[in-house]
């Protein structure tokens, strides 16, 4: 297997569309040589514990309310042509998601991050829910076959918090400036939400480095 580190946070719109791509490319690639571990990356640091009024952050991140129409206009375009319908009027608040990702790594020393980050991006995206909520964090893990009491009582502790932190800031120090980031092998960076087409390509190079055999030309 190959390891695969992926940089991403669950409120981060192009992080969902590239996770998409990915799985699409994944899923036509049954033989791929992926293991595939998710790291924080806070798109927000220092949002307030409660998080903030969407719209109201929104505004203030690109400048004003018609810049922040057009950059999310292009965004629902390119989740669009991922097939994920998502409906933005439905997300009132951007919440803090270090609890978020103290999840993830919680559910990754359990077998469950995959599906632990999915029910993340789906409840933000599609569902309109504050991921930022313990309580919404602990349906989330129990859903996903985590112990939900005891996810509940590790999120009202600080458990973990400072490694989060500690993890997202090394990613910084190392030159991760957005995400999402893709690194394979510890080597290579892939940034971006890239196609499917250019995941495909990368699968069918490695398991042709892997076989020792020449990878076929991509279509033009």
């Amino acid at each position: 297997m190959i390891k695969l580190d992926v940089l991403s946070d669950p409120i981060c719109p192009w992080c969902y569309i590239g996770k998409t791509h990915l799985d699409r490319a994944l899923e036509a690639n049954p033989g791929h040589p992926f293991e595939i571990e998710w790291h924080p990356f806070q798109l927000n640091p220092d949002m307030p514990p409660e998080g903030l009024d969407r719209r109201s952050y929104l505004e203030a991140k690109f400048g004003g309310k018609e810049n922040a129409v057009k950059v999310y206009a292009r965004v629902e375009e390119a989740a669009r042509s991922a097939g994920l319908e998502i409906d933005f009027a439905n997300i009132p608040r951007v919440p803090n998601t270090l609890n978020a990702h103290r999840l993830i790594h919680w559910a990754g020393l359990e077998g469950r991050q995959s599906a632990v980050v999915a029910a993340l991006f789906r409840a933000y995206w599609r569902e309109g829910r504050d991921i930022g909520d313990a309580s919404v964090l602990a349906d989330i893990a129990g859903a996903c076959g985590l112990d939900r009491a005891m996810t509940e009582r590790l999120l009202a502790s600080d458990a973990d918090a400072e490694d989060i932190r500690a993890r997202d800031e090394h990613a910084r120090q190392r030159g991760v400036t957005g995400v999402p980031c893709f690194i394979i092998a510890n080597q290579y960076v892939v940034s971006g939400a890239q196609p499917p087409q250019v995941w495909g390509q990368i699968v069918t190079e490695l398991l042709a480095d892997q076989n020792g055999t020449t990878p076929p030309e991509p279509e033009a």
